[in-house]
């Protein structure tokens, strides 16, 4: 999985230039729940919110909000700087 690009993807507005591949895996690791990191990476890897429901177990409304919650945990200032470098 290419981290930083479904970071540049989904990261409204990016300011410097992001940290090497295992860093960003990382941050992520650290800053999302399990359940988040694993619905994230499986949407940026293309499967779609059905074939994560399986994988997780979860309802697909539960999917999506977890999804979204990633997507907001990204955009979050305190965050963004801890995956760029400066």
């Amino acid at each position: 999985m290419n981290f930083k690009k479904a970071l540049i993807c989904n990261i409204e507005k990016l300011v410097g230039e992001l940290k090497d591949e295992t860093e960003l895996k990382e941050i992520l690791k650290r800053k999302f729940t399990k359940k988040e990191y694993k619905v994230f990476v499986a949407s940026e890897e293309g499967q779609d919110f059905e074939q994560i429901c399986e994988l997780i177990d979860e309802k697909i409304d539960r999917v999506e909000e977890l999804y979204k919650s990633a997507i907001k945990k990204i955009n979050q200032e305190k965050i963004k700087k801890e995956l760029v470098d400066l």
